[in-house]
C-alpha cells in the first residue's frame, strides 16, 4: 500500500474541513435554538417535556423514511454533478420531487389517522395524552414540508452548494423561536408544534427556490422536462439506495419507539428527563453531522468522477476527525451537563435523573460519532455487487432489538424516587435532520 504523506493530505485534510465548517456552524445553530426551544417547553412544567418526549420517536420514525426518500435520489444527483451530466442530475430532482412528495402525503395521512391513539398505544399517562396527541397531529400535518426542505437541502448539497443550507436551516430555528414566543402562550404544547411547523413550511419553500430555480447545476427548465420525460431507472435506482437505508431508520427508530414504551409507565418525570438528555447530547452530534455532509459530498461527487480511491481516503478522513471531534464534545458535556439541564428545565428531580442517564450514554459518543461519519460516506455511493446493503441493515435490525431489551434491564431507581430512567439513544447511524425533540 502506498504510504501517504502529510504534505500531501493537508490540503484532503483542509478541504474536508472548509465544506464541513458551514454544516458544523448550522449544527450549533440548530442545536441552542433547539435548547431554547425545549426551555421554552420545560418551563411549562414536567408533563409538558413529557407529552413531547412520549411521541418524539415516533416523529424520528416517520422522518427517518422521508430521509431515505432524500437519500435515494440526492445520491445520483452527486454521481451525475460529479461526471459533469447536469441535465441528467435535474431529471433526477424533477423524479425526487414527485416522488417525495406522494411518500410525505402517505405518511401525512398515516400519521393524522393513528395521532388521537398514538399516545395511549405508548403506555403514557392520561395527564399527556392530549397535548402528546395534538402535538404529533401538527407534526404530521408538518411531514410534506420537512420533505420538501430535506431533499432540496440534501440537492444543494450535493451539488456543492453547502452554504445555503446552513444559511436557511439556521434561519428556521430562528423562526422557530420567534413563532414559538407567539403561539406556545396560547396553545401550550400544541403552540410548539405550530411554531416548528411553520418556521419549516417558510424555509422549505425557500429551500425549493434555491435549488430549483437559482443553483446553476439543478435549477428546472420546461423544455429539459418535455424532453426527458419519465424515467423509470431513476426510480430503481433510488429504490436500490433508500430501501436498505429505510430498512435501517425503520429498525433503529422502532428500537427507540419500544424503549419510549418501557420508559413510558415509569412516570412523567423519567419522559421528561430522557427527552431533556437526548436534547442535551445532540450538541455532541454537531461535528459529526457536519463532517458526515463533507463526506456525502466529498465521497459521492469523486465516485461519480470514477475517482474511486480518492473517495476511499476522503471517506477515512471525515471518519477519523468525525471520531476525534466527537470524543472531544462527548468529554466536554460529561462535565457541563448539570448546567445545561438547569437551563433547559427548573424540575430538580428531571435535572438530576436527566445527569445520570446522559453520562451512560456520553461513553459512548465516539463510536457513534464513526457512524455518522461512515454512514454519510456509505449511503452516498454505488456499492459493488449490487448492494451489500441489505445484509447489513438486516443485521441492525437484530441490534436494535438487543437495544431495546439491554434498556428494559437497565431500569433503575434514583435518589429514592422509584422513577427509573432509561437512556434512549438516538441508535439510527444515518444522520437525520428530523431528529429533532421539537
Amino acid at each position: 500500500m502506498k504510504k501517504i504523506s502529510w504534505h500531501e493530505l493537508k490540503p484532503q485534510v483542509k478541504e474536508v474541513w472548509v465544506l464541513s465548517l458551514p454544516a458544523i456552524l448550522t449544527q450549533i445553530t440548530t442545536i441552542v435554538m433547539q435548547y431554547i426551544d425545549s426551555a421554552m417547553v420545560g418551563s411549562l412544567g414536567a408533563n409538558a417535556s413529557a407529552a413531547i418526549g412520549l411521541v418524539s420517536t415516533s416523529t424520528w420514525l416517520l422522518g427517518g423514511i422521508t430521509y431515505a426518500v432524500s437519500a435515494g435520489f440526492s445520491v445520483q444527483v452527486a454521481h451525475n454533478i460529479g461526471a459533469g451530466r447536469d441535465a441528467e442530475a435535474r431529471s433526477v430532482v424533477r423524479h425526487g420531487l414527485c416522488t417525495a412528495l406522494c411518500v410525505a402525503g402517505i405518511l401525512c395521512a398515516l400519521g393524522l389517522s393513528i395521532h388521537s391513539m398514538l399516545p395511549t398505544w405508548l403506555g403514557g399517562a392520561p395527564a399527556i395524552r392530549y397535548d402528546a396527541s395534538k402535538y404529533f397531529m401538527v407534526y404530521a400535518l408538518m411531514i410534506p414540508f420537512s420533505q420538501i426542505n430535506s431533499l432540496n437541502s440534501s440537492f444543494l448539497q450535493c451539488s456543492g452548494d453547502m452554504l445555503t443550507p446552513s444559511i436557511l436551516n439556521a434561519a428556521m430555528c430562528l423562526l422557530d423561536v420567534v413563532f414559538n414566543t407567539i403561539f406556545i402562550p396560547h396553545f401550550g404544547v400544541m403552540g410548539a408544534g405550530i411554531g416548528t411547523a411553520s418556521a419549516c413550511a417558510v424555509i422549505s419553500l425557500t429551500m425549493a427556490w434555491r435549488c430549483l430555480l437559482c443553483n446553476p447545476h439543478l435549477r428546472l427548465n420546461r423544455k429539459e422536462t418535455e424532453k426527458h420525460g419519465f424515467n423509470p431507472e431513476i426510480l430503481k435506482k433510488a429504490l436500490k439506495i433508500g430501501l436498505p437505508v429505510g430498512v435501517q431508520e425503520i429498525a433503529m427508530c422502532s428500537a427507540q419507539v419500544v424503549a419510549t414504551m418501557i420508559i413510558a409507565p415509569l412516570g412523567a418525570v423519567s419522559i421528561a428527563a430522557n427527552s431533556f438528555a437526548v436534547t442535551a447530547e445532540s450538541l455532541c452530534y454537531m461535528p459529526g453531522y457536519g463532517i458526515g455532509s463533507a463526506a456525502t459530498t466529498l465521497v459521492g461527487r469523486n465516485i461519480g468522477a470514477g475517482k474511486t480511491d480518492l473517495a476511499k481516503r476522503y471517506g477515512n478522513i471525515c471518519i477519523v476527525m468525525g471520531a476525534g471531534f466527537m470524543a472531544i464534545t462527548g468529554l466536554l458535556m460529561m462535565f457541563l451537563c448539570p448546567f445545561v439541564f438547569s437551563i433547559l428545565t427548573p424540575d430538580l428531580s428531571v435535572r438530576a435523573l436527566a445527569a445520570q442517564a446522559l453520562r451512560i450514554g456520553l461513553l459512548a459518543e465516539p463510536l457513534y460519532g464513526v457512524s455518522i461519519v461512515a454512514a454519510g460516506a456509505r449511503h452516498r455511493r454505488y456499492l459493488r455487487a449490487e448492494y451489500d446493503e441489505p445484509r447489513q441493515y438486516l443485521g441492525g435490525a437484530h441490534r436494535a432489538c438487543t437495544v431495546a431489551r439491554r434498556q428494559f434491564r437497565s431500569a433503575g431507581h434514583v435518589d429514592g424516587h422509584g422513577d427509573g430512567a432509561l437512556r434512549a439513544r438516538p441508535f439510527d447511524a444515518v444522520p437525520s435532520e428530523n431528529n429533532k425533540v421539537l
